[in-house]
Parts: structure tokens; C-alpha cells; sequence
């Protein structure tokens, strides 16, 4: 028996393989599946309680001990998962979620634990949006708010725009709502280190090419690194470029650990008009630059690039995660304007 199937080892890889599908499959949709139980199972618990507690006697009687007593006798009864902290959240879960019919079928119980967080309900909704649209990892999620990926995207943008966050989440039309300053690159573990060059923060973004996608936002994909152009005998190295599939272009991100000069804008502007004229095709958008740097002054964009520039972007990028009150103060100003 061993012996025929040696000899028909392909086939039987085969049949390995599509076996293999089908399980893989099977176990994701049990994964989903269980998911949205609990998700519908939460949500209910969380009517239930606060039905009981708009139960004027009911709720004289047991007072602020509801929550302690019913989860007592819950783990006792149906074992781990029912302390006093997850039946706040199932009861924050239904009080800001009252329409079942609003709940999103791509997100876990862990997703929405995380949304739940959040005081902002503008905030709130982008993330939820952006979780299904995105396909985000619990830890993607966590990483997109820690980083004030709304707040970031929100200040960048007329405050007319901002309510289309909550709705629409993200949406990239043209090259500015690619662009965010400041990038946040956290993840690459720079701020340990007393000096770094622009070669380790390039080695260091390729190393975490997963994480810096995230960051960089929709519809990137990674195309080359150290990309040479040559110019009558004369090479230039183009540190990263990448294609963005929504806007159909070329972007190409150049690295900069010290204070940005107007030469480092004018190589850009070159770097772009190369791939403008010699790469880029027919039906393909305009190429955009961005340079990425350690250290920004406006000014200096503002007289070195043209009027009417739309391609060309100089974005900060720092290593740690921003001052959230500071962002979040931000941003409540602008809410309050539209409220």
C-alpha cells in the first residue's frame, strides 16, 4: 500500500491539498460562526441587564450590586467569563448598540471590546467601519487606535470631511488622503537606539514591511527598495516605492534622518518626474512623492514646491505613539463645532 502510494505521490498530494482546503474553511467559518454567537449572546446579555435595571423596585433592591451578584451566580453556574468587567462591557456593548441590525458580522466580541473603549462616537463608528472594510486583526485594530489613526486622518482634513470619517470611514480619492503627517513608526524600535541612520530606518522598515503597510494605509503594495534610475551615466537610488491599487499610481517614499533641505524636495520632484515620463503608463495616475523626515519646517515646502502641487509631500514620522490627550483635545474641537 505504502509502496503505490509512493508512486503516486502528485496525486496524493493532491488529494492532501483539497482536503486541506476544506478543513481550513470548515474551521474558519466555525471560528466565524462562534464569533457572531457571541457577539448576538453579548448584546443580549447586555439588553437583558439593563431592561432589569429600568425596573424602578427591581433595581432599588439590588442596587449597585446588580453586576456582582449576577456574576456569581453566572460562573457559577456557566463557568469563566462573566466577571463584573465583562458584564460592564455587555451592558456598555447594548446601550451604545441598541439596533441589533446595526452590529457588523465581520467583527469578533475582542474587536468590539476594544471599540468599546472609546468615548468618541464618531471615533467609534470609523473604527468599526475601517475594521470590516480592512479585515483587521484584533491587534491591527489595536495598533490603528493606539497610534490615533482617526484623530490623525481627522486633523488633516476640512472639518465638513471629518463627519464623513464616521460614516464612510476612509475614503482615498486623491493623493492628499494618502498623505498623513505624522506617520507613527512605533513598531520599529528606533527610540532605543541614541543615533540611527537612514540605512537602519529603511533595513528597520523592511523588517517590519507588514506593520508599515498598515501604517502607510490603503491600497499599498510594496515594489522595490534602493530602486536605481541613471541620468546620463549617473545613478540615484530611490530608497522605497510602492504602487497604491485605489488611486492606480506609482508613490515614492524617500528617507530623511536629519532636518529636510529644499535639495532633498528637488531630488523628489525628480525622482517623480523620472517615473512620470519613463515608468508610468497610459492609464496610470500621476507618481507621488513623499518624504518621510525626522524633522520639518513649512516654510521650507511651502517656497520650494509649486503652488498648485498636488504630488509632491513632506510628512514628519516620529517613533512612539502620539500624546493621545493632546490629539483627542484636538479633535473634540473640532466635533463641537459640527454638533
Amino acid at each position: 500500500m505504502r509502496s503505490s502510494l509512493r508512486k503516486k505521490s502528485s496525486e496524493y498530494n493532491i488529494l492532501l491539498d483539497h482536503v486541506g482546503v476544506l478543513l481550513n474553511e470548515a474551521r474558519k467559518e466555525v471560528y466565524y460562526q462562534v464569533n457572531q454567537t457571541l457577539v448576538k449572546t453579548y448584546w443580549g446579555v447586555g439588553r437583558e441587564i439593563i431592561e432589569f435595571e429600568q425596573k424602578g423596585e427591581e433595581k432599588a433592591e439590588y442596587g449597585s450590586k446588580l453586576l456582582s451578584f449576577l456574576s456569581t451566580d453566572l460562573t457559577s453556574r456557566y463557568g469563566k467569563g462573566f466577571s463584573v468587567d465583562n458584564l460592564e462591557k455587555m451592558r456598555k456593548f447594548y446601550s451604545l448598540n441598541q439596533n441589533s441590525a446595526t452590529l457588523s458580522r465581520k467583527l469578533s466580541w475582542s474587536h468590539y471590546c476594544l471599540i468599546l473603549r472609546l468615548e468618541e462616537k464618531r471615533a467609534r463608528d470609523f473604527y468599526t467601519i475601517e475594521s470590516e472594510k480592512e479585515r483587521w486583526s484584533v491587534r491591527e485594530l489595536e495598533r490603528q487606535i493606539n497610534s490615533m489613526l482617526f484623530e490623525r486622518i481627522a486633523l488633516s482634513k476640512e472639518k465638513k470631511k471629518v463627519i464623513e470619517l464616521s460614516k464612510k470611514g476612509q475614503v482615498v480619492e486623491k493623493p492628499q488622503d494618502l498623505v498623513k503627517d505624522p506617520y507613527i513608526l512605533e513598531f520599529l524600535g528606533l527610540e532605543e537606539l541614541p543615533h540611527y541612520s537612514e540605512t537602519d530606518l529603511e533595513e528597520r522598515l523592511i523588517a517590519n514591511l507588514k506593520h508599515f503597510l498598515l501604517e502607510l494605509g490603503k491600497g499599498f503594495a510594496f515594489v522595490a527598495r534602493q530602486q536605481r534610475i541613471t541620468l546620463e551615466d549617473e545613478h540615484f537610488y530611490i530608497d522605497l516605492v510602492f504602487y497604491n491599487r485605489l488611486l492606480k499610481c506609482f508613490v515614492l517614499l524617500e528617507l530623511k534622518v536629519g532636518k529636510l533641505t529644499h535639495k532633498d524636495l528637488g531630488q523628489l520632484q525628480m525622482y517623480v518626474n523620472y517615473y512620470n515620463k519613463n515608468i508610468k503608463q497610459t492609464d496610470e495616475q500621476p507618481t507621488i512623492g513623499i518624504l518621510l523626515c525626522a524633522d520639518k519646517k513649512e516654510a521650507i515646502v511651502r517656497y520650494t514646491l509649486p503652488e498648485h502641487n498636488k504630488q509632491i509631500f513632506a510628512s514628519k514620522y516620529k517613533l512612539c505613539l502620539p500624546n493621545k490627550a493632546e490629539l483627542e483635545e484636538k479633535v473634540k474641537k473640532i466635533l463641537n463645532t459640527l454638533r
